[in-house]
């Protein structure tokens, strides 16, 4: 028996909280420093939480059930191209990876909004280590596989029936 639509949602809000969780331990246990691509894609990761958290909480069901699984696919989406512009960086030749550019801090405290979110997105030299990979795969394509299945998780809840 497949579970409820509830059941479900707490299911995806338990998964992303234990990338949050894994993603603190590698930075604070493990000395894993993140680069802002990284930053970025557990705010998506967050988001995605959340928004199942709500739809949990509210019992969400009929047209309010597509509406937090479309928000959450949504920001799925988002988080899983920021995880493969993270990849496609990480891949570049040497000579063609992006200057290092100024701290998260800093660039959300000096630059305009949109200028600090575009050159956030843009990644940086720090964006393209290496730092950590099992199987092969670096940390942001293990993140991306965790928001394909997130993606994948939350379209069929959308399509689901109370």
């Amino acid at each position: 028996m497949l579970p409820n639509l509830r059941q479900t949602y707490f299911v995806i809000f338990a998964g992303c909280t234990s990338l949050i969780l894994i993603a603190l331990y590698m930075q604070h246990q493990m000395g894993l420093h993140p680069c802002p691509l990284c930053v970025t894609q557990r705010v998506f990761v967050i988001a995605v939480g959340l928004i199942a958290l709500v739809a949990a909480l509210h019992n969400s069901k009929g047209f309010s059930n597509t509406i937090y699984s479309g928000l959450a696919v949504v920001a799925g989406i988002i988080g899983a191209g920021v995880s493969a512009r993270h990849v496609w960086i990480q891949n570049l030749p040497e000579d063609q990876v992006p200057a290092c550019g100024p701290g998260l801090e800093y660039m959300f405290e000096t630059f305009p909004l949109f200028d600090a979110l575009a050159l956030l997105f843009q990644g940086d030299g720090n964006c393209a280590d290496v730092v950590w990979s099992f199987l092969g795969l670096s940390i942001p394509a293990w993140t991306f596989v965790a928001f394909v299945g997130l993606i994948v998780l939350c379209t069929w809840q959308g399509m689901r029936r109370a």
